[in-house]
């Protein structure tokens, strides 16, 4: 039970996504199993801290990543933490455990070549399909907000005087991100497949499946990966990879890290900084090349 309305508290009071609610049940479900079956402890406000490093231990022995292990922590933090507010334990059993460090992995981007061939030779039906799917990766690239954010933008959320959109993003922050007039077009030619495809529809969201219903997860990461899989080799062709381009290309022409952060709707700094990782390697490489004593 307690499990349910620390899920609820998330969902109403925190207003959390789903996708992220979901992510937490998925982490919690976890930790419950593996506490039953090894320790036989089917009450999770029993728990130790001894429990969560053998958990650690165990999903290490799994090869799961550095980074997954510690959001699956991050998770119990949070639970036992609102267990706490609610005074149902003294003590969180996470306070003495020491998460794994990650090792650094920059992030997955485009080069400029690979989005100009995105944008200029990618040929996209004429038909509602075709525009709404060059939207999705324009609106990617161009604006570098989130799957969850796009999916969730209203047709209201677009400022077409000013040529900006309101995004609502993680922990119900909003933000401000402008768009230029390529964007622009695009979304006007939408709008209006849009109308001629579903005269009647009065949905609010912006982005439509083809019977008129609010797009969803899957298509849009389905969608981005038909497309990107036609400009690269990348193993990894999601959402987050144009969401990663916009950043670094931002940072490679010299825009400000502030500016950045508050485009990509990090909360602090610590976040934005890894682009700055692969502006620095692009100048090492360019010094590499071009220095007679580089090398």
């Amino acid at each position: 039970m307690t499990r349910i309305s620390f899920l609820n508290y998330l969902q109403f009071e925190r207003r959390y996504s789903p996708h992220t609610i979901l992510a937490y049940e998925t982490d919690l479900k976890q930790f419950s199993v593996y506490l039953e079956a090894v320790y036989g402890v089917e009450d999770s406000i029993k728990t130790e801290f001894f429990h969560v490093r053998s958990w650690i231990v165990e999903l290490m022995s799994q090869n799961v990543s550095a980074r997954s292990i510690n959001r699956k922590l991050s998770t119990l933090k949070s639970y036992f933490k609102y267990l706490q507010l609610r005074e149902l334990i003294d003590v969180s059993p996470m306070q003495k455990v020491i998460a794994p460090k990650p090792g650094k992995k920059l992030p997955v981007f485009l080069n400029s070549k690979q989005t100009d061939f995105l944008a200029d030779q990618i040929e996209f039906e004429d038909s509602f399909e075709g525009k709404r799917d060059q939207l999705i990766l324009e609106v990617f690239y161009a604006t570098g907000m989130r799957r969850a954010e796009l999916i969730n933008l209203k047709l209201s959320d677009i400022d077409f005087k000013a040529n900006r959109l309101t995004v609502l993003g993680k922990g119900n922050k909003e933000r401000i991100i402008p768009f230029g007039e390529p964007l622009k077009r695009t979304i006007f030619s939408y709008i209006e497949q849009r109308k001629s495809s579903f005269p009647n529809n009065t949905t609010n969201n912006l982005l439509l499946t083809n019977k008129g219903e609010p797009v969803y997860p899957k298509l849009v990461y389905n969608t981005v990966k038909k497309y990107l899989s036609q400009v690269t080799t990348l193993e990894k062709r999601s959402p987050h990879v144009l969401r990663h381009t916009f950043a670094t290309h931002l940072m490679d022409k010299g825009a400000d890290l502030n500016a950045v952060k508050e485009l990509l709707g990090h909360s602090s700094l610590a976040a934005t900084q890894v682009y700055t990782h692969n502006s620095i390697e692009k100048l090492k490489s360019a010094y590499k090349q071009a220095h007679p004593k580089a090398k």
